[in-house]
């Protein structure tokens, strides 16, 4: 945080017109969907461009089989959302010269480009198994209104966001569609209404600049660059006190509330903000938040499994978005994580972070269920004599458990006695399954964890901003290509973490300190390295 009499910090990028900002599109309201035909209803119930009523009739084009756009007789033609409004702010951003004052003199857009899900389509995927759902054809990506600023709220400019497994989740409607989290939500308070939309702007990670703050905030300022955790919490209840994420209104911005980080502009609660680490570009900066936040929660607090010097993690998805930060933690901590990967490419990811004992998983052919409803003990042990091999005969005292259903027995069975099992997210099913006997008799903990609160947050990006955790960006996608990004999260077909481009023009812009960028290139393009080999 910075104080107040400091200068406000500027990145350098270049000057561009405005339709150099973003790929050509159309007029407004994109889609990543099949257009419909022409003379139907907009899916949305509100053209927030011109801001027509919902009986407004809007066409589709021919000259795009993915894109719809508003008729020209209806709509007067802007290039993208809040035309040379988002000029003048990248303007002001690129600009060494730009105070606080000039940002807050800046005329906020009406209207922003977001990807959005839509509410009339959530039964779209119906009848499909997850990995049949395809997150192209639900993300859309169109024109919304700026919502009404808040007490104790930051409407950012968001340079670069990322994709994140809830991002996947909102896409494909699993568990449930987030519409129901919305509604909840909008009831609590007339505030709350504005997130009660038939549109949601997802995404849980942000970097960009402070345009406007709030009523009784204090602590930012126009102009400052900043990224956000995803912890949006009342504080009204005193059950939170102590830990936020135990706020009966604890809930997680951009999926269970509106105008997330995939967009370029966000709305979010002032006291999510946080420095932006100075030797990262926006894209790099943008990464690590959710997941780092998670990993340092489960892994390192005393809320999650409390490790310590020594310990051996056993970590699934070891190179993955979660994973991988899982890795660094238990690293830098004095820890001994056994890796587990489902390729030996993301094994040679794992071993360039600095793991020696690494497992993959697909190269052993493990499988711990015989079919959909039996599992195979003979397989979890074979398993743990693996570890063993690797450990020089230890159990492991810490299990970093995410994958759920497929991997939970095994997870159980392995963890030393006395030892702790921590989880979160189930990505291959929820309903878990164990012997209780490898728990009951052996002593054993589960713990579940969810995201961090407030100080655990700041303490993830605090290690992020001296370089001892770093970015695992592997891949950067345009804000159009959302879809694509949220794809290869879906099929599991990245490494670490894909960024999103929302402001910035391009990759590569917002280092602030080149010195300890220096030091410590090798280790933020890792991941990148890998994915370009």
């Amino acid at each position: 945080m910075k104080p107040s009499g400091r200068p406000v910090r500027r990145t350098l990028v270049h000057r561009l017109s405005p339709g150099a900002i973003a790929p050509p599109r159309p007029d407004a309201c994109v889609t990543g969907s099949p257009p419909r035909p022409p003379g139907a209803a907009h899916p949305r119930h509100l053209c927030h461009l011109c801001h027509h009523s919902p009986n407004r009739r809007h066409t589709s084009t021919a000259a795009s089989p993915t894109l719809t756009q508003h008729g020209a007789s209806l709509c007067a033609p802007t290039r993208f959302a809040g035309g040379n409004t988002v000029k003048e702010i990248l303007d002001a951003i690129q600009s060494a010269d730009s105070t606080a004052a000039d940002f807050a003199a800046l005329p906020v857009p009406e209207s922003y480009r977001a990807v959005t899900v839509h509410k009339d389509e959530a039964a779209m995927f119906e009848g499909l198994e997850s990995r049949e759902k395809d997150p192209r054809e639900s993300l859309h990506i169109e024109d919304v209104a700026v919502p009404e600023l808040g007490p104790g709220e930051a409407l950012v400019a968001v340079m670069a966001s990322s994709v994140n497994y809830n991002s996947v989740w909102t896409s494909i409607f699993e568990p449930l569609p987030t519409f129901g989290f919305l509604e909840r939500y909008g009831r609590l308070s007339e505030l709350a209404r504005r997130h009660d939309l038939p549109y949601h702007v997802i995404g849980s990670d942000l970097a960009g600049v402070v345009l406007r703050t709030g009523p009784g905030v204090n602590a930012w300022r126009p102009g400052d660059e900043v990224v956000a955790h995803c912890l949006s919490v009342e504080l009204e209840s005193s059950d939170g006190h102590n830990d936020t994420m135990l706020d009966p209104e604890q809930r997680i911005w951009g999926f269970e509330t509106n105008f997330g980080g995939l967009a370029e502009l966000a709305l979010v609660k002032s006291n999510q903000l946080m420095p932006k680490p100075d030797h990262l570009s926006w894209e790099e900066a943008a990464a690590p938040g959710l997941v780092n936040s998670t990993a340092y929660r489960q892994l390192v607090s005393r809320n999650g499994a409390g490790m310590k010097q020594g310990d051996n993690v056993l970590i699934w998805g070891a190179s993955g978005g979660l994973g991988s930060y899982a890795t660094q933690f238990a690293l830098a901590g004095g820890a001994n994580p056994i890796c587990v990967v489902s390729s030996e490419r993301k094994a040679s990811v794992c071993r360039a972070m600095g793991a020696e004992a690494v497992i993959d998983r697909g190269a052993e052919g493990y499988r711990f269920w015989k079919d959909e409803r039996t599992q195979d003990p003979r397989e979890w042990k074979r398993f743990g004599e693996h570890i063993r091999e690797l450990t020089g005969g230890e159990d492991v005292d810490i299990v970093f458990e995410h994958p759920g259903r497929e991997t939970f027995g095994a997870s159980v069975y392995v963890t030393r006695k006395g030892g702790t099992v921590v989880t979160c997210a189930s990505t291959s099913g929820y309903t878990h399954e164990y012997d209780n006997r490898y728990l009951w008799m052996s002593l054993k903990r589960i713990i579940g964890s969810h995201f961090a609160n407030y100080r655990e947050a700041w303490e993830a990006n605090r290690l992020v901003a001296k370089g001892k955790i770093h970015p695992t960006l592997s891949r950067v996608y345009p804000l159009e290509r959302t879809g694509q990004a949220a794809y290869d999260v879906h099929r599991n077909v990245h490494q670490g973490k894909v960024g999103v481009l929302a402001l910035a023009p391009r990759e590569g812009l917002g280092v602030r300190d080149p010195e300890t960028r220096a030091r410590h290139l090798d280790s933020i393009n890792l991941f990148r390295a890998d994915h370009d080999a």
